[in-house]
């Protein structure tokens, strides 16, 4: 569990275009293994109004900044969020997101230096078919090591019958 919190005088971020994708969040000094980077912040809503306002923008949930907490409720980080929504997915990532009481925190796991893109596995939990027209919608461009070419979470398998 981490614990660390940041306490350097220097912003540890900054909000700049990604070569990943959109917007991204970089290291503006070294960051720690186990410093707390950022909170995720957003309105705290239903899942049930979650899917609505995907619905109403006329897109999919998989292009929102939505971030799914324990007790079923959902982040928006697009109504009253921060940088942390920009944030990019990797599979193969520095930070961690973490739920502590029902506020998200994101955690480095690694030391980070000046310039490197801050990114986290979504392992987005889609309970559809995963065929390959949805694997693209949820494609992965991050380009690290062992990159699995999507930011869904694998598909739990159904245990064989003896």
């Amino acid at each position: 569990m981490p614990t660390k919190t940041a306490a350097k005088a220097e912003p540890a971020y900054e909000v700049k275009k990604s070569p990943v994708h959109g917007n991204g969040v970089f290291a503006r000094r070294h960051i720690d293994p186990g410093e707390r980077i950022i909170e995720y912040r957003g309105e705290r809503i239903s899942w049930d109004e979650a899917t609505q306002r995907a619905e109403d923008r006329g897109g999919p949930v998989n292009h929102t900044f939505y971030f799914s907490l324990h007790d079923g409720r959902v982040i928006d980080g697009g109504k009253r969020g921060n940088d942390a929504r920009w944030i990019n997915h990797a599979c193969s990532p520095n930070c961690e997101a973490y739920e502590d009481e029902g506020r998200v925190y994101i955690h480095a796991l690694h030391p980070i230096e000046p310039g490197q893109e801050l990114n986290y596995n979504y392992a987005l939990v889609y309970d559809e078919r995963h065929t390959p027209a949805l694997k693209k919608l949820f494609e992965c461009r991050c380009g690290t090591p062992g990159c699995t070419g999507t930011m869904l979470a694998p598909k739990k398998r159904a245990k064989k019958k003896a």
